[in-house]
């Protein structure tokens, strides 16, 4: 259990308590739970780089964190999107479902492209994208501009610009995956044409 996977195990923590804070804030307008709700994302957002650093600073890669971090990724902005995709006017704006369906989508397309990738080749290599890095950043500032609750003259133009951003590259970064998974499949001897039987050879006749 290194350092790096225990930030990674106190991100995962950090979701249930986001969503139940976000959710009592909805119900009862106290704004210390918004924000603590807010506290809990950021310090969850943040976590993320930071395990990241610790793993390859100080040489803690290990298999658990390989399987635990994308899963603490996921975790956190997949909650967060659905909590926040439901109206809780006039607490809380209101992520458009469209964006919602498009993150929901390609992770879940990536998670069976992943396992048939696995069963047919035996492992799976994933390239990291710049595009997935942006879609995520994107993800987090939408996530925690409505979270702020910032009202002046252009916060809605914002908050419009990092929705189309994070939809427009969850999409992008789906988009490589997909080719990704698909070279591999297709580099692989399974996904080649089988053979047909040769017809025997039985030497010349004799008519």
């Amino acid at each position: 259990m290194t350092t790096a996977n225990k930030i990674t195990i106190l991100r995962i923590l950090l979701v249930p308590f986001f969503v139940v804070e976000t959710l009592y804030y909805v119900q009862s307008g106290n704004e210390l739970h918004r924000l603590l709700g807010l506290l809990a994302f950021a310090v969850a957002a943040i976590l993320d780089g930071v395990d990241g650093y610790v793993a390859r600073r100080y040489n803690q890669r290990s298999e658990l964190g390989t399987l635990l971090d994308p899963i603490a990724d996921k975790l956190l902005l997949v909650s967060a999107i659905v909590v926040l995709s439901f109206d809780h006017q006039p607490r809380l704006g209101q992520l458009p479902l469209w964006l919602t369906g498009t993150i929901i989508g390609r992770d879940a397309l990536l998670g069976l492209g992943s396992i048939t990738v696995r069963l047919v080749v035996g492992q799976i290599t994933v390239r990291p994208r710049i595009s997935g890095k942006i879609a995520t950043v994107f993800q987090m500032i939408a996530v925690c501009w409505i979270l702020l609750r910032w009202d002046y003259a252009y916060s809605e133009i914002f908050l419009k610009t990092w929705i189309l951003g994070a939809g427009l590259f969850t999409g992008v970064s789906g988009l490589f995956y997909v080719w990704d998974g698909s070279q591999q499949l297709s580099s692989h001897p399974s996904s080649s044409p089988t053979p047909k039987d040769k017809p025997a050879d039985h030497g010349p006749r004799d008519d």
